[in-house]
């Protein structure tokens, strides 16, 4: 239905739903450079024709109607559009594009060609083109050209469409568009039964859509489609500066499902939220993250005053870390990644240096990493000389077309990928070698049961709404025969998925495994339709029937942490931008402050 500056693959779908047919290019400016693009590029169509306006006349010639009447398929070429309002509208040639569409022939438009395809429009009539912070200024003025009644399309009848976005700073304007439209059609006579939303394509993005309202985004680069819905305006009126709360923006890409008429979008590619104030366009924050430090069982008179202080620093650090990242608009996947370095760094936690040894006195380390928007992972395990695992996992997601690497193989990449190498000897600690001595007397791997699974983990909400989730662990002390647990497994230990939760786990992994714990939790939520904190605790229950002790933590799509522990203490923590003050606890029954 409508198609903006981009993919070929766009103008193919045009083509094709012309029935490769005649195509008719309508513009008021310029050459036949669309023609030469659709004949020469896409090819495969019967015929192409231009017609250049240059004044009204024109929209009332017979060969010129008779052929938009004939038209297969109808191209609208950029330009300005303030031109196709004064040369067409009211004309036998408005009326006869009115036709082609309520005849379900497809039209397409670039550029102002798009602009002029929703059923409020900027139409520019002022002879220039305004800018975000002048429409934002005085949404209500005269500078602010809001067009309505030119073309008619019940697909786009709830729509007011804009260009450029990828290139221009158009998102305020057509916020400022979106709510003049909805001012002016409003009628005490009148109700309608959606609000006008508006829709803004990237320059090098396309869309196309479906009779049925089914949309896809084509893009060769990153591009997207701006789905704008107004949010909540006060004092709007002539002269006054546009104050409005909670705008909500949805990034649509090529990932992305998206319904024209029910507004649904699958798979974002972000998710924001805006205010005006005074004509001052800025995005909220709203980012969230948790962590965990392993597990244990572990009551109040266990640590020491100063060991358990010590512990709650090590987790602040961590939270910091991830906080310095979601607080300057970072995303999800480098404040997971940013958390977990400093827990990998600290001695007290089986992770990096202070990880537990294996029964031939080495250290084998395992990490992964997941991004819930693109549902790419990376993971790692028994990895020997990496300073942070997490690194490497990263960078298996981010450098490789796979997702786990393993041993020599692990190794030998995060040395060629330049990350930081240490000898071995590096991640042995003193108490992490009196744990392998206790543990060969009588070959038991729990030995201090205050941090019996050491593991860490993050979890993350970023401002753009996707999620992320990290987990690095030296597995257990004493584990033999290249033993490998749930955190490097994706689904059992660390998973994330977009408008689900993210997960990060840790306990006996091989319980975590068996009952793919991550995944578990987020299924609950998508078909069980749990919230999260009841999903979790679910998972942790289910794991502790098969036998399995350990903990959770876990995050919704609205970045609240849930946190579960099957009658275990654990090292935890969680900071957001609605609570910007860390917040740890260690103990099963204690809350975090």
């Amino acid at each position: 239905m409508a198609a903006a500056i981009g993919a070929l693959d766009a103008f193919r779908w045009f083509t094709a739903h012309s029935g490769h047919g005649h195509i008719v290019v309508l513009r008021a400016s310029g050459t036949t450079e669309t023609q030469d693009e659709m004949y020469k590029t896409v090819k495969g169509v019967t015929s192409i024709r231009t017609f250049l306006f240059t004044d009204r006349k024109a929209s009332y010639d017979a060969k010129l109607l008779e052929a938009v009447k004939n038209a297969d398929g109808i191209f609208l070429a950029g330009g300005d559009q303030s031109n196709y309002v004064r040369m067409w509208k009211g004309t036998p040639l408005n009326a006869a594009l009115d036709a082609h569409i309520a005849a379900n022939k497809p039209i397409g438009g670039t550029s102002a060609g798009l602009a002029v395809q929703g059923s409020w429009l900027y139409s520019a009539m002022d002879g220039g083109s305004i800018t975000s912070p002048e429409a934002m200024n005085d949404p209500m003025g005269a500078a602010n050209t809001i067009e309505g009644d030119f073309l008619h399309s019940e697909l786009m009848s709830n729509i007011v469409t804009d260009s450029h976005f990828g290139i221009r700073d158009r998102l305020g304007r057509l916020i400022a568009f979106v709510i003049k439209a909805e001012a002016l059609r409003a009628s005490p006579n009148k109700r309608y039964a959606h609000p006008l939303v508006g829709l803004g394509i990237d320059e090098e993005a396309a869309m196309t859509v479906e009779t049925d309202g089914t949309a896809k985004v084509y893009s060769n680069l990153d591009g997207h489609a701006w789905l704008v819905q107004r949010g909540e305006v006060n004092e709007l009126a002539l002269g006054k500066k546009l104050n409005v709360k909670n705008v909500s923006v949805t990034g649509i890409g090529k990932a992305s499902t998206f319904n024209i008429r029910t507004l649904e979008v699958g798979q974002p590619s972000f998710t924001r939220t805006y205010d005006v104030t005074d004509g001052v366009l800025t995005q909220q924050k709203h980012w969230s993250l948790a962590i965990h430090g392993g597990a244990g069982v572990i009551d109040r008179g266990d640590l020491t005053p100063a060991k358990d202080a010590t512990y709650r620093a090590g987790l602040a650090e961590a939270l910091k870390a991830g906080q310095a990242v979601l607080d300057k608009g970072g995303s999800s996947l480098d404040a997971v990644e940013a958390a977990l370095k400093p827990l990998e760094d600290n001695p007290l936690f089986n992770a990096g240096k202070g990880a537990a040894i294996a029964a031939d006195g080495k250290t084998y380390l395992d990490a992964a990493i997941m991004d819930g928007g693109t549902m790419k992972a990376g993971a790692v395990a028994s990895i020997t000389r990496t300073k942070n695992p997490i690194m490497a996992a990263r960078a298996v997601m981010d450098k490789t077309r796979h997702v786990f690497l393993a041993g020599e193989g692990a190794d030998a990449f995060s040395l060629q990928q330049g990350l930081e190498q240490v000898d071995p000897s590096y991640f042995h600690t003193p108490e992490r070698e009196q744990m392998l001595v206790d543990w060969k007397k009588d070959h038991s791997a729990m030995i201090n049961p205050t941090h019996m699974y050491g593991t860490v983990g993050a979890v993350a909400l970023d401002s753009d709404g996707h999620l992320a989730a990290a987990t690095s662990t030296g597995g257990l002390t004493g584990k033999q025969w290249g033993r490998i647990g749930d955190s490097p497994l994706i689904g059992a230990g660390t998973y994330a998925r977009d408008g689900d939760c993210a997960v990060s786990a840790t306990g006996t992994g091989e319980y975590f495994i068996r009952d793919t714990a991550a995944r578990q939790v987020c299924d609950r939520v998508r078909w069980n339709h749990q919230a999260i904190e009841q999903a979790a605790q679910d998972t942790i229950m289910s794991v502790g029937s098969l036998g399995g002790d350990g903990g959770l933590i876990a995050m919704g799509a609205d970045g609240k942490p849930a946190f579960a522990i099957n009658d275990l203490g654990m090292y935890r923590g969680a900071i957001s931008s609605d609570s910007p003050v860390i917040r740890t606890a260690i103990y099963g029954d204690e809350k975090l402050k």
